[in-house]
């Protein structure tokens, strides 16, 4: 059972995963810092408050926090705009490649099969 558990873990697609996490958890501190440290205090000073999370107004007698939602959002746009740039361009090399091997394999001469091995033979034995 421990060795079952063991090939389990070091297949690739589990390793891959790992990787992808720890890749996906970095990019997420990349985008937190680009939000809360660059487009908020942008955000902050056009709306006239000190942090983009005291943005907030009055419906009624409740007072509506909406800065840290905004910040969410636009977290969420950020990384989706650049997950599509990231697949596009993933997309776009394969379709390159592929399109590459078809060219190399259309390029490629044919590889003599054992029929013409057999006539070459045939000739040069017919020749002595």
């Amino acid at each position: 059972m421990l060795k079952e558990f063991k090939e389990f873990l070091m297949r690739g697609n589990i390793v891959e995963l790992a990787v992808a996490v720890i890749i996906g958890g970095a990019f997420k501190a990349i985008i937190d810092s680009l939000v809360n440290d660059i487009i908020s205090p942008i955000i902050a000073m056009v709306a006239n408050t000190g942090d983009i999370a005291a943005v907030s107004f009055r419906l009624g007698s409740a007072q509506i926090g909406i800065g840290a939602f905004i910040a969410a959002i636009i977290n969420f746009v950020i990384v989706g705009a650049v997950l599509f740039l990231i697949i596009k361009g993933m997309n776009k090399a394969s379709e390159l490649a592929k399109r590459n091997q078809a060219e190399e394999a259309a390029a490629a001469p044919a590889a003599p099969t054992a029929e013409d091995y057999l006539k070459e033979i045939r000739d040069l034995l017919a020749n002595k």
